[in-house]
């Protein structure tokens, strides 16, 4: 019998008083960690199989069952936690190199958990969103230096295309192929009918959804999977994929288990075949090269579609995003080390890249010290988590933000970060009809509605307090910022005081 050197994590409490055996648990758990013992008439769970998704719990009609943690100790070491001993269990036995999904767990500081929104009293009177104004709008673009009149008098309007958002939150990049047909229709359905965009991802647009092209960010990323001249014509606005916040200099892989069926058919590439981005783009090494593809997909597109470049936030990233702003890109998204994805290497997602609460006050003031501000916009991603998360994103600099996993929250995802292995047991980061079929497209969509309605809601409330009544105002308004429990060099790479000054 071969030795098991990794005890479960999690445990399936199971309270036999209530359980009256009904199988909801055996039926609903895509791990098989549930079973159903016939000579006994009761149900057993395997401990090894639980992933902690929490679907048996929530479907459980008398409440007999919780997920708890298994509470197995390593006898205790201040340099090698029990964490990173399973990872040398997994590696031994594997030979491999470890995955993990959804974003960076480990406790480095969270910034804007240590920045507070200051708020206006006396002399600066408070704005009521109830009863005035309050301009939450965004137009994402290059904007123009000045005014320009004919010889008549009337103003020239000659400034380049841009996305008109109706607030300045959109769901960011997840591809058809790491997400399913049904989570992809909810975002796709939500963002047209909250006025604002989400981005395909590098998997290409399947063709169901090129009827919400006015709300669609297509992706070109460096495997070019699914790009051709309809893919660019459908969009509202092209995005160049450089990097990415839980992998930086990392390429994108999906597995070719989700190769599936319209998967493969979307990508362009054969049914089954892993779909393989790799690192850099093989056409790009400079900025020059990034400034001939940016203008090769605005030619292609006859000068109808902003384009953005995606970079992650990485140590010269300030340096990075002013080339940027000279190679013709109309935005510049910057995407923080805590940024979601499918599957990343876990020492790449746990130890490369750096907070988007830095790189974005380091890009905001290294464009406006060159002059350069409103050549492009910025958006900031990676971990933005709620309303307050977004107003102090754009006091620090940004346009916009992109959220990720607060959308997959909204569609029932509860963290378990195991979407690599394909068997989202609520229907989103799978491919298995049978699995997919449990995200209602027209209940999910609807959850996204009302979580950005709430989000509107409650920034317009902070801004009021501020005595803001229009994002255009807030946007790099450090001074209605201030820190706590931060030193001097992480309060000036913010460009923030700290509290009580």
């Amino acid at each position: 019998m071969a030795v098991k050197y990794i005890y479960p994590d999690y445990e399936v409490a199971r309270n036999y008083d209530r359980c009256i055996v009904c199988r909801v648990c055996e039926r609903q758990c895509a791990n098989a960690a549930h079973e159903y013992v016939p000579n006994m008439d009761k149900m057993v769970s395997d401990d090894d199989k639980c992933v902690n998704c929490h679907r048996c719990v929530s479907l459980c009609p008398t409440r007999a069952l919780k997920i708890t943690e298994s509470g197995h100790a390593f006898k205790e070491n201040k340099n090698w936690s029990a964490r990173q001993i399973k990872e040398v269990y997994k590696q031994a036995e594997s030979g491999g190199v470890l995955l993990s999904s959804m974003g960076n767990p480990d406790d480095y500081p969270v910034y804007f958990d240590k920045i507070l929104i200051n708020a206006s009293q006396v002399t600066n009177p408070s704005i009521d969103p109830l009863r005035e104004p309050m301009e939450t709008r965004v137009f994402l673009g290059s904007k123009p230096q000045e005014i320009k009149r004919s010889a008549d008098g009337g103003i020239v309007c000659d400034a380049p295309v841009h996305l008109d958002l109706r607030m300045p939150v959109m769901f960011s990049a997840m591809s058809y192929g790491s997400i399913s047909y049904n989570a992809h229709e909810s975002i796709a359905r939500a963002a047209e009918a909250l006025g604002i965009c989400y981005n395909t991802g590098e998997g290409g647009l399947h063709e169901d959804f090129y009827k919400y092209g006015g709300n669609t960010i297509v992706q070109v990323a460096s495997g070019r999977f699914g790009v051709h001249k309809g893919y660019l014509d459908a969009a509202a606005a092209i995005e160049i994929k450089m990097g990415q916040g839980a992998k930086p200099g990392i390429g994108g892989h999906l597995p070719g288990t989700k190769t599936v069926g319209d998967i493969s058919r979307t990508r362009m590439i054969p049914e089954g075949s892993d779909a393989i981005s790799p690192a850099p783009h093989h056409d790009i090494y400079s900025i020059e090269d990034l400034r001939q593809l940016v203008y090769s997909l605005k030619e292609a597109t006859a000068y109808t579609k902003p384009v953005i470049v995606k970079i992650a936030a990485v140590h010269n990233v300030a340096a990075i995003a002013s080339g940027i702003a000279r190679s013709g890109a109309d935005i510049i998204s910057i995407d923080g080390f805590r940024g979601g994805t499918g599957a990343a290497p876990t020492r790449i997602r746990d130890n490369v890249g750096i907070p988007v609460e830095l790189a974005l006050a380091s890009v905001d003031k290294r464009l406006r010290d060159e002059g350069i501000r409103d050549n492009v916009s910025v958006l900031a991603a990676g971990s933005i988590r709620n309303s307050a998360d977004v107003v102090k994103a754009i006091a620090l600099g940004a346009d916009a933000v992109y959220i990720g996993t607060a959308v997959l929250l909204a569609l029932g995802c509860h963290l378990c970060r195991t979407c690599n292995v394909g068997k989202c047991n609520w229907g989103i980061a799978t491919q298995a009809p049978e699995l997919v079929r449990r995200l209602n497209p027209n209940s999910g969509y609807k959850r996204l509605v009302n979580l950005m309605t709430a989000w509107r809601h409650e920034i317009e409330e902070m801004m009021g307090g501020m005595g803001i009544n229009s994002i255009e105002s807030l946007r790099g308004n450090r001074l209605m910022l201030r820190g706590v429990g931060m030193n001097e060099k992480e309060l000036e790479i913010l460009g923030i005081k700290h509290a009580g000054e």
